[in-house]
C-alpha cells in the first residue's frame, strides 16, 4: 500500500441507533462532538437513524418509518387519483 494516503486518527467510536437505542463500538475516523459512556468508559458518539439492528433486511421485520411527514404528503398529493 502507498504510504501517507490513509488516515491516522482511527479510534474506538460508539454508534447509536436512534430508532431502538442499540449501541455498538467499532473503530472509525468519524468526527463527532458528542460523547457517550459505555460500560464506564467514555467514547465519541455517532448517531444513526438506522443500523443492522433495526434495518428490515437484517431483522426480517417490515417497519414503516415516517420522517418529516413524507408519507402523508405523498398520500395527500395523489388522493385525487384514488377511485
Amino acid at each position: 500500500m502507498r504510504k501517507g494516503i490513509h488516515p491516522d486518527n482511527y479510534r474506538v467510536v460508539a454508534f447509536k441507533d436512534m430508532s431502538n437505542d442499540e449501541v455498538f463500538l467499532t473503530k472509525s475516523t468519524a468526527d463527532t462532538a458528542e460523547k457517550i459512556e459505555v460500560d464506564g468508559v467514555e467514547y465519541p458518539l455517532v448517531k444513526l437513524e438506522i443500523s443492522r439492528t433495526s434495518h428490515p433486511y437484517y431483522t426480517g421485520k417490515s417497519k414503516l418509518v415516517d420522517t418529516a411527514g413524507r408519507i402523508d404528503k405523498f398520500k395527500n398529493k395523489y388522493a385525487k387519483f384514488k377511485k
